[in-house]
């Protein structure tokens, strides 16, 4: 049965877990979540006439979001400042248009705030600061209490709804 899933609302806690009551939701206004893009290499086999590409891996993950007005506790995250990756938990609330239930959607990602930029003030409208947290070495994804993606770059772990796409690649070079 076809449906669709809507996104209505989203929570960002920013390097604390989420328990302290300290969410963004308040003030933010935009969260992107990572591309998923892999790489390609172009390859011209010796005795082809077309050439194809060849998946060589996936890109870098830079998740953004962006806060209204001036934010203390997430400024201080910001990079030289924070000498510990952070964790980045995003709660969002998807409805499914077709029954209108609400679903959790949850991501998790770890990593270091590597841009505040504050746009210009302007009379009149509101002061934001876009964030980005760069150096991610983990990054995963839950749909209504299931996981979707989980990557972890020291474990070097890559699941895709729950199997381990490196587990023959870690076996092979005796990585526990």
């Amino acid at each position: 049965m076809s449906t669709m899933f809507i996104v209505n609302n989203f929570n960002l806690f920013v390097g604390l877990d989420p328990g302290t009551g300290t969410g963004k939701h308040l003030t933010l206004q935009e969260l992107k979540l990572p591309a998923l893009q892999a790489q390609y290499q172009d390859h011209m086999a010796g005795g082809a006439s077309v050439g194809i590409e060849v998946e060589t891996g996936i890109n870098k993950l830079e998740p953004t979001f962006k806060l209204v007005g001036v934010d203390p506790q997430a400024l201080v995250q910001f990079g030289l400042g924070s000498k510990i990756k952070n964790v980045f938990s995003a709660y969002g609330v998807v409805q499914d248009r077709r029954t209108g239930r609400e679903i959790e959607m949850k991501v998790i990602m770890e990593g270091r705030l590597g841009k505040v930029d504050a746009e210009a003030y302007q009379k009149g409208n509101l002061l934001a600061h876009d964030y980005a947290i760069n150096e991610v070495t983990h990054y995963e994804v839950f749909f209504d209490k299931r996981e979707l993606l989980y990557w972890d770059f020291y474990e070097n772990v890559w699941r895709i709804d729950g199997v381990d796409q490196n587990a023959t690649a870690n076996q092979i070079m005796r990585i526990a």
